[in-house]
C-alpha cells in the first residue's frame, strides 16, 4: 500500500498507518515533509523545544528531528512496539521524503479521514517547517 501525505494531519495518518500494518499490510507513507502539524505554531514549537532540552545529551531521551524518523517515531508510540507484532508491524512501515524512483510508476493512495481539508482551523504547520526549525536537515 502506497500513501500520498500531502496535506493530510499527521496524527490521523499515523494511526491509519498503525491498524494497517497491524493487519499485515506493508506501507509506503511518500511526501512525509508534506504532512501538517495542527496548532498554533508558536504552540507546536514550544512543545518541541521542550521535548530537545528534556534529558542528557548523551543519556537521552533522544528526539527525532528529520521528518522520516520523526513520523516513525510517532507510528511507534502507535503500536505494541515492546511485543513481536508491534515489532513486526512497525518494520512494515516505510517513509519518503518526496517520492524515491521505485515509486514513481504505482499508484498512490490518500486517506480521506486524515485531510486538512475536513477540518475548520487555519492553525497549521508543515513537518518539514517544524523540523528545519529543530536542526533537522
Amino acid at each position: 500500500m502506497i500513501i500520498d501525505a500531502k496535506n493530510l494531519i499527521i496524527g490521523r495518518l499515523a494511526s491509519y498507518a498503525a491498524k494497517q500494518a497491524l493487519l499485515g499490510e506493508t506501507i509506503d507513507i511518500i511526501n512525509i515533509e508534506q504532512t501538517v502539524i495542527t496548532g498554533s505554531k508558536p504552540n507546536i514549537v514550544a512543545k518541541q523545544h521542550q521535548r530537545l532540552s528534556r534529558g542528557h545529551t548523551y543519556k537521552g531521551p533522544f528526539t527525532e528531528r528529520n521528518e522520516e524518523n520523526f513520523f516513525k517515531r510517532l507510528v511507534r508510540g502507535m503500536l505494541p512496539y515492546k511485543q513481536e507484532r508491534g515489532k513486526v508491524a512497525w518494520k512494515r512501515i516505510k517513509c519518503h521524503i518526496g517520492i524515491p524512483d521505485h515509486l514513481k510508476d504505482k499508484k498512490a493512495e490518500t486517506v480521506a479521514n486524515a485531510s486538512i481539508a475536513r477540518t475548520n482551523t487555519l492553525k497549521y504547520m508543515r513537518l518539514s517547517e517544524l523540523s528545519r526549525l529543530m536542526g533537522g536537515r
